[in-house]
């Protein structure tokens, strides 16, 4: 079955960096769009930068120019490197794949999202 993973969380300063990676397993034959979102306490899941699978991508307002997606086919890994951190960037981020798999042993060959377990950004102030 297919899973997709986060990593690199973490408690940063206003004004750092971290890395997000998000790998995908499983019994994959194709990974179409990928895509960040994060949703902070008291409010809606936001979308923040979706990279499709020729590697066009699209970002927020507010993380332009700070956020960089990118991913590598090869690995079915999704990175999002996080520069110029604000308090305001605090969220708990969550990934999103289109994946052509099979979501069970044996299964058909379908074509759906999934969404992984989420990785918490504390940005102190």
């Amino acid at each position: 079955q297919v899973q997709v993973v986060e990593s690199g969380g973490g408690l940063m300063q206003a004004g750092g960096s971290l890395r997000l990676s998000c790998a995908a397993s499983g019994s994959i034959s194709s990974i179409n769009a990928m895509g960040w979102y994060r949703q902070a306490p008291g409010k809606q899941r936001e979308l923040v930068a979706i990279i499709s699978s020729d590697g066009s991508t699209n970002y927020a307002d507010s993380v332009k120019g700070r956020f960089t997606i990118s991913r590598d086919n090869a690995k079915n890994t999704m990175y999002l490197q996080m520069n110029s951190l604000k308090p305001d960037d605090t969220a708990v981020y969550s990934c999103y794949a289109n994946i052509f798999g099979r979501s069970v042993v044996g299964g058909p060959l379908t074509s759906r999202g999934y969404w992984g377990q989420g990785t918490q950004v504390t940005v102190s102030s």
